[in-house]
């Protein structure tokens, strides 16, 4: 009887687990933890799905097991012979318990073998090696954002930060980060390797791992640093949390408007922004941790919900001062958990910092920049960190085949200044500035070479709504120097199309980039400046040489001067205009022309918004200046919602 009923338990505990796989990893793996905990006698109330803290198995890790047929490592088996192998091989990256790696950061491993799967488990005894005074700075990723995460430990590591995890959500990000030397842990996610793009069911699914490795790790007794990969730390942010001791989790904001001018906390009652949970700060109190399994359930219960949005309904349940706190901590959640708002000007948005330059202002270091606020997909967070020189790109990004071509942006300060700012005023600037960058762009096509773009400059904001003009409250200067993405689709602009019909692709680099400390000395010592001349003056040529680094070229050159003229140049870097005004006089080649206004008529996004207006956006136009009358007016219609091309 008894092997009978034995049989029936193990039954059910295997059809149990193979219907919650199929639910989704992370839901299994959470029930394979607790169905485990079971059967070793461990008591547990079960509601539904099992997500509780009681007596967590630090062994068993989230996306990991011993069977692995879904992960094929590459020349790895992860048998005892291949383990002992990589021990001979590279004995110091394994420690002699339980097969954890132990290399240092930026440690490349020895031998060419990948070690044992179970060498990537997330346990206790692996975060103990990497954590500092019980604390460790986690991030996670797809192999999409692999740069992101390099460059995202590289500031750590330069801050002498070191207390670093990162969740590799693929195989190919774990086996790239293992091979440079970089602390990383399996989550067994199994997502695309692709960029899954906001708001889609992926990324909704990796922010139900963020809650899972949160709890985990509160579980496992850490105080725990959770960042996404698309921010940047500029300072040791570890002392600033130390100051807060009594927090049980600090968290980020999307406050444009600040509370504060100094490194303070926000003030709770008047910071009403939404929670950004892409930088928090966790301490492993039972508030903390009773809260983190609420949100978890919350998530596996509705896949609907954004974890951001479930964190933030959860933390304004129950809002309320502390009697004679003076710190900046309020209760939240239910009550019970002390919860404080980072200061926005230092620990900034994409807005706080790329629009408002708010730490500028109010003369204060940032501690964290994260790209949010932009408008231009992955491509377009990695452009803003370029042209704040915080993204460090593999050498041959700062010298491009066929060299580059850079020109000086001279913008008439009426344009500017004069008048009220008004959406008029703001499309004569932009429009301005598009006409000097579409004929640079027209340069960098007919020699094949990289334009730097110039810096641009703006006179109203952007934002997803109406407004008028900035942000009330914010302390935008007007015009400012906005990101790219303001005006152009950083994202289409690097898109690959078919060269038949639009023509080679046209790279590009941040306005900053030639004054990057990255940039080789080698660039900037092989450069020729041309300056315009007038055509009928003898020493001005198609065929004049440069003279002392600097060439005299025609005004309003077509395509095939400018070729004949810059040909010979070939060597050099750098091209470098005085001006782009009144260089380029059109295409003879009309095919090519065909496909270069193709190919740029795609390049330019959008204004929003303007005010009690549906549709309120108005398009930005490659080719205004060929419309008679043209006006920036919202679409008439919603037929008429369209770009133009």
């Amino acid at each position: 009887m008894k092997p009978l009923f034995i049989g029936l338990q193990m039954s059910v505990v295997l059809g149990f687990l193979i219907v919650s796989y199929y639910l989704g990893r992370p839901v299994y793996w959470e029930i394979r933890a607790r169905v485990t905990e079971s059967v070793k006698g461990t008591s547990l109330t079960t509601n539904g799905i099992s997500v509780g803290f009681e007596q967590e198995d630090a062994n068993i890790s989230n996306g990991n097991s011993g069977k692995r047929d879904d992960i094929v490592m590459e020349k790895a088996a992860g048998t005892e012979e291949d383990a002992e192998h990589f021990e001979l091989e590279g004995s110091s990256q394994i420690s002699s318990k339980n097969g954890v790696l132990k290399n240092q950061i930026w440690e490349r491993p020895h031998g060419h073998k990948m070690p044992p799967s179970n060498a990537f488990m997330l346990t206790k005894e692996m975060v103990n090696l990497h954590a500092a005074n019980n604390v460790i700075v986690v991030t996670f990723a797809n192999y999409a954002f692999l740069d992101f995460v390099l460059n995202w430990v590289r500031h750590l590591t330069e801050l002498k930060v070191f207390n670093i995890l990162v969740g590799a959500m693929d195989t190919e990000i774990l086996k790239a980060l293992y091979w440079e030397g970089i602390p990383v842990f399996d989550m067994g996610s199994n997502v695309n390797t692709i960029d899954v793009g906001w708001g889609t069911p992926i990324f909704h699914k990796m922010g139900r791992e963020k809650v899972i490795l949160v709890r985990k790790f509160l579980s496992m007794g850490f105080e725990l640093l959770m960042c996404d990969t698309d921010m940047v730390w500029l300072q040791n942010p570890l002392p600033y949390f130390a100051r807060y001791p009594a927090a049980d989790v600090l968290v980020s904001s999307d406050e444009v408007v600040n509370t504060v001018e100094d490194e303070h906390l926000e003030v709770w009652e008047r910071a009403q922004g939404a929670y950004n949970i892409g930088i928090f700060y966790w301490r492993p109190s039972e508030v903390a941790k009773k809260f983190a399994q609420e949100w978890l359930e919350q998530l596996l219960g509705d896949d609907r919900i954004w974890d951001q949005n479930g964190f933030n309904d959860l933390m304004r349940g129950k809002q309320v001062p502390i009697d004679n706190g003076d710190s900046g901590l309020f209760y939240a959640y239910d009550g019970t958990l002390k919860l404080g708002i980072l200061p926005v000007s230092i620990f900034c948005s994409g807005h706080t910092y790329f629009v408002q330059a708010l730490y500028k202002q109010l003369e204060l270091k940032p501690y964290a920049v994260h790209t949010t606020f932009q408008y231009a997909g992955t491509e377009g967070k990695r452009h803003r960190l370029r042209e704040a020189r915080v993204f460090y790109d593999k050498p041959d990004y700062y010298d491009p085949p066929g060299g580059l071509l850079a020109f000086q942006s001279d913008i008439p300060q009426d344009l500017l200044t004069s008048g009220k700012h008004s959406v008029d005023t703001h499309f004569k600037l932009i429009n301005y500035q598009i006409r000097q960058i579409r004929d640079a762009l027209a340069i960098a096509f007919i020699l094949n070479r990289t334009l730097v773009m110039p810096a641009l400059w703006c006179r109203l904001d952007r934002m997803w709504y109406g407004h008028p003009g900035i942000l009330p409250g914010t302390r935008t200067r007007q015009p400012f120097l906005c990101p790219m993405d303001h005006v152009f689709e950083v994202n289409n602009m690097l898109k690959s199309l078919e060269e038949a019909e639009y023509g080679p692709l046209i790279d590009f680099r941040e306005y900053s980039f030639l004054e990057n400390p990255r940039l080789p000395v080698k660039m900037n010592s092989s450069k020729i400046i041309v300056e315009l001349c007038m055509e009928e003056a003898e020493w001005c040529g198609t065929d004049a040489k440069g003279v002392n680094g600097k060439l005299k070229l025609p005004k309003n050159s077509t395509d095939d001067k400018i070729e004949a003229a810059l040909s010979g140049y070939n060597d050099k870097k750098i091209i470098q205009f005085s001006t782009m005004e009144y260089v380029f006089g059109g295409f003879t080649d009309k095919e090519k022309e065909r496909k270069f206004r193709k190919r740029v008529k795609r390049y330019t996004g959008i204004w929003c918004c303007v005010q009690n207006a549906q549709p309120g956006r108005i398009y930005y136009d490659m080719y205004w200046d060929e419309k008679p009358n043209w006006k920036p007016l919202p679409p008439h219609s919603h037929e008429d919602d369209h770009p133009p091309w």
